[in-house]
């Protein structure tokens, strides 16, 4: 047994075996070939080999786990036989000139949004089998070990770090527990942690080694352990079931109103990244969505999602919430989240850089097809539109025009959108000191408390060894906050927070107090932050 300490992101007690995830680069980028037939022969090459190799696991599989865990890898085998998926490849190869690589990234991700789009659950979770196979295959054409973040079994996820772009493509109802040696406390992974109501540990020197032993994440200590011992394997099951029994209690909460004792109301709401969080929304039972990261519909593709597909998307989430607010952030792409195909400059600061509406307002195209898409959407339910990283008035007289733009082009092609509501985000020193005048043009704001906190003290939030000097109490940032909700309510504008700080109950009485009118927290930490309304006078 060994005991390694890291810093706790998210708590939990979580036991199960270790899954280490090593980073593979993989060039998949678009290259012309001579000659077609001798690419197809290098393409069946590598799948017969992938095939062999999920043979091979399934039959240790078998032998070793159960029948049903053995059947996933066989599954996975008769994928790669599938005609639809090698006619595909095939066809880019022969009439196209694609190279192997490019064909089979393209056709897995395209296969892969097939199923994610399918209303099954069972045939949802294929699209992890056909980006699974598809990343075995490419690992073969390249001369790599395949790795892979899809599992047949629950496992705790260990890893030096983990991009926004990876974990996305998590099949995040098989990870049970994250460690990982880098990242904040306010990382994307840390973020997703609380979003999946999962313990998480960083900080810790991840060691391939770890790979497949049994371990249990102590997400209250930061403490993980691998191969414990009986005592402390029961130990820690026993703090597991007391945690259980806690969130239970946290249930009988379910239906009640987020008032404090005094009366006054609060809108709680949730924080999501895709549709299949709707169901951690309401199973929380929040009062709606008040942050809809809607840059997660572009990461983990090869290119920006259709003006079709983001439709569906949002049309899907309103649907599902059944009249309560949703409100879509517009595309936040830029700084940690990148996208290849976006075709970004390398930046020294990316933080500071291009990124976010600064985007959107140079590439109106991109931006006018995401809006298209949400007013659209907008039929379907309570929709609200906001958007990020916003520093001056002129700016959003511009998203204004274009929103405009939109709106006019619908209603000429007789297309139906709703009353959509159009904020921004509250998120840099510049829109504070501000927020009086750009109240006078928006019909709400919501506090990015994460940046709003890295602009205000100059710490890269992504920096781990500057956890120690990101302090969201301090007296300039709750300053901003107070400032933001009294100059929002002088123009009628309703003021929320969508930041992290929003779930520290540390600082709920606070913000009542302030005349916050909307707290969006991660879908399990609902439940606690009603608790704190309600106990709040």
């Amino acid at each position: 047994m060994k005991k390694y300490n890291g810093k706790s992101i998210y708590e939990g007690v979580a036991a199960g075996i270790i899954k280490y995830y090593r980073k593979i680069e993989i060039d998949t980028s678009r290259r012309e070939i001579v000659n077609a037939e001798a690419e197809v022969k290098r393409y069946e090459a590598a799948r017969s080999t992938a095939v062999r190799q999920l043979n091979e696991v399934c039959k240790k599989a078998k032998s070793e786990v159960d029948e049903d865990t053995a059947a996933i890898f066989d599954v996975q085998a008769m994928m790669l036989s599938d005609d639809d998926y090698n006619d595909s490849i095939y066809k880019m190869i022969r009439e196209q000139h694609d190279n192997a690589e490019y064909a089979v990234q393209s056709t897995g991700n395209k296969f892969a949004k097939i199923f994610s789009d399918m209303d099954d659950e069972y045939m949802k979770a294929r699209s992890f089998d056909i980006k699974d196979i598809s990343r075995r295959v490419l690992c073969i054409l390249t001369g790599q070990e395949p790795e892979s973040l899809a599992g047949a079994v629950p496992f705790i996820l260990a890893a030096d770090d983990l991009t926004p772009a990876e974990t996305v493509q998590l099949d995040k109802s098989k990870v049970l527990a994250f460690v990982t040696k880098y990242g904040s406390s306010n990382s994307h992974t840390a973020i997703l942690a609380r979003t999946m109501n999962i313990p998480a540990v960083t900080g810790v020197i991840v060691n391939p080694e770890w790979n497949g032993k049994q371990a249990v994440v102590d997400g209250l200590s930061g403490e993980v352990i691998i191969e414990p011992d009986e005592e402390t394997f029961a130990a820690l099951k026993k703090k597991q079931a007391e945690e259980e029994l806690h969130r239970k209690r946290l249930m009988d909460l379910k239906g009640k109103d987020d008032v404090t004792k005094s009366g006054r109301h609060i809108n709680l709401y949730a924080n999501i990244g895709n549709v299949n969080d709707v169901e951690a929304v309401l199973e929380n039972d929040a009062a709606g969505i008040g942050l809809f990261r809607s840059e997660f519909l572009y990461l983990g593709r090869d290119s920006s999602p259709t003006e079709e597909e983001q439709f569906v998307a949002y049309k899907n989430v309103a649907r599902k919430m059944k009249g309560k607010k949703v409100v879509i952030r517009t595309l936040d792409i830029g700084a940690d989240k990148k996208a290849d195909y976006f075709r970004l400059d390398h930046e020294d600061n990316p933080a500071m850089g291009f990124r976010a509406i600064r985007i959107c307002l140079e590439r109106p195209e991109l931006f006018k097809t995401q809006l298209r898409a949400i007013y659209r959407a907008s039929a379907f339910g309570t929709v609200s539109i906001m958007y990020p990283m916003i520093t001056s008035v002129q700016e959003v007289r511009r998203i204004k025009e274009i929103s405009a733009e939109v709106r006019s082009g619908l209603s000429k092609e007789n297309v139906s959108y709703g009353n959509v509501e159009e904020g921004i985000m509250i998120e840099t020193p510049a829109a504070v000191m501000i927020s009086e005048e750009l109240a006078a043009e928006v019909d709400f704001f919501s506090i990015g408390t994460n940046d709003l906190t890295q602009y205000t003290l100059a710490i890269d939030r992504q920096n781990s060894k500057l956890d120690k000097f990101y302090d969201p109490h301090h007296p300039a940032v709750l300053k901003m906050i107070h400032m933001t909700i009294e100059n929002g309510h002088k123009h009628d504008c309703w003021v929320g927070i969508c930041g992290e700080l929003g779930a520290d109950t540390s600082l709920t009485e606070t913000f009542i107090r302030m005349g916050i009118d909307e707290l969006s927290v991660s879908p399990a930490s609902v439940l606690t932050v009603r608790q704190k309304i309600r106990e709040t006078t």
